[in-house]
């Protein structure tokens, strides 16, 4: 009897436990039934006494049907001024979806212009129509300092290339206003030039960029030349404007020439006859066609197999502007080649500029083998004729 006492304590503690623990999980089940859950992106803010400041309210609902939700106003310091709004009018209510409902109101704050500095709280509350309660508490910190103007910075403002290449800019917009705020992009650009913006990580162009309270967005701005620009140096004016504040910022491009390459032969035929074994001799004129000198300009080839190439001079250490170089191409024909067209490509390249120059190349029968050919028929004739005549008669 004495150890029975303890036992039967031991499993009332136990019962008791796990009653409770099923009374809380039905307590939980039916709070998640009829659950309401407000929030906000930014609860936590540094603000200036004078700011006007909006907070974008989420709702999530897991009633399993809509429900009309009222708001209201728990806290506000005094002096402070606050009120929900939607669709651009000021509301009481709002009707929540199940499930996630984003940005469905938002609230408006006024903060006094002689606020002192400080921490302080502004309490909302929903509440649903089966009685979901849900509180939100939404902290300020006031401060005197200047906490900074919006601003639009370029990482590297100013680059230099040729007038092939395409330029990206990093840039970041940092919005130190109390509110979210849509900047729409704007340029001044030289004649010929195009400019396209993309966010941060994303392939997508975009016109405008959303960037919230107190945060920055990243944006890369895409550049391009137009291909007969001359060198110098081209300024580009660009702006991120929204409701109330213009970013500027300025770019810098270096263009430092022009290049290009035109490889071809000083009558601009680009075929030529050849015998299978044998060589023939392609002249070519290499012409610098941009406005900057070109240096180490490298001639490769593409034949069939079996066939050979070879330049009287493989590399041009300087090529000046406008300048026109002639050379060679010894071009070797197969032995085995058969009578047809055959292409033989020939390439010059530099690190700025390159072009390619396919010659049709016509493989003929050799006349030696023709003449062969005809006396071989002439004496097969000769001998039939002759081998009639002599004993056609018996």
């Amino acid at each position: 009897m004495s150890l029975s006492l303890p036992r039967r304590a031991l499993r009332l503690a136990v019962t008791t436990a796990a009653l409770a623990a099923a009374i809380l999980a039905m307590a939980v089940s039916a709070g998640a039934a009829n659950g309401l859950e407000m929030s906000t992106a930014y609860p936590g803010m540094t603000v200036n006494a004078g700011d006007d400041l909006s907070f974008a309210l989420d709702f999530d609902s897991t009633t399993g049907a809509g429900q009309v939700v009222s708001l209201s106003v728990t806290s506000i310091p005094e002096g402070w001024e606050g009120y929900f709004t939607g669709s651009s009018s000021e509301i009481s209510q709002v009707y929540v979806r199940d499930g996630e409902n984003e940005g469905l109101a938002d609230f408006e704050l006024s903060i006094p212009d002689d606020a002192a500095d400080g921490t302080y709280t502004v309490g909302l509350r929903a509440v649903g129509e089966g009685g979901a309660t849900d509180d939100l508490a939404l902290q300020l910190n006031v401060t005197s300092q200047e906490i900074g103007a919006s601003t639009f910075e370029v990482t590297y403002p100013e680059q230099e290339g040729s007038s092939t290449t395409s330029y990206s800019f990093d840039a970041t917009i940092v919005n130190n206003s109390a509110t979210e705020q849509t900047y729409t992009f704007s340029s001044d650009l030289p004649a010929g030039w195009t400019i396209s913006y993309q966010p941060s990580g994303d392939t997508t162009q975009v016109s405008s960029l959303t960037v919230g309270a107190r945060s920055s967005q990243g944006v890369t701005i895409n550049v391009e030349p137009p291909e007969t620009v001359e060198a110098g140096t081209y300024g580009i004016s660009i702006s991120a404007v929204s409701a109330g504040e213009t970013l500027p910022a300025d770019l810098s491009v270096v263009i430092t020439g022009s290049y290009s390459l035109d490889l071809t032969t000083p009558s601009g035929l680009l075929s030529a006859d050849i015998e299978a074994g044998k060589t023939t001799t392609l002249t070519l004129n290499l012409v610098n066609t941009g406005n900057t000198d070109i240096q180490n300009v490298n001639l490769t080839s593409s034949a069939p197999d079996g066939w050979t190439v070879e330049f009287s001079q493989s590399t041009v250490d300087v090529l000046e502007a406008g300048a026109t170089m002639e050379l060679t191409a010894t071009v070797t024909a197969s032995e085995d080649a058969l009578s047809g067209d055959y292409a033989v490509s020939l390439t010059a390249s530099c690190a700025e500029a390159s072009d390619l120059t396919e010659f049709r190349m016509s493989v003929k029968t050799s006349t030696v083998w023709g003449i062969v050919g005809v006396v071989l028929i002439v004496a097969v004739a000769g001998g039939l004729a002759f081998v009639f005549h002599k004993y056609g008669r018996r």
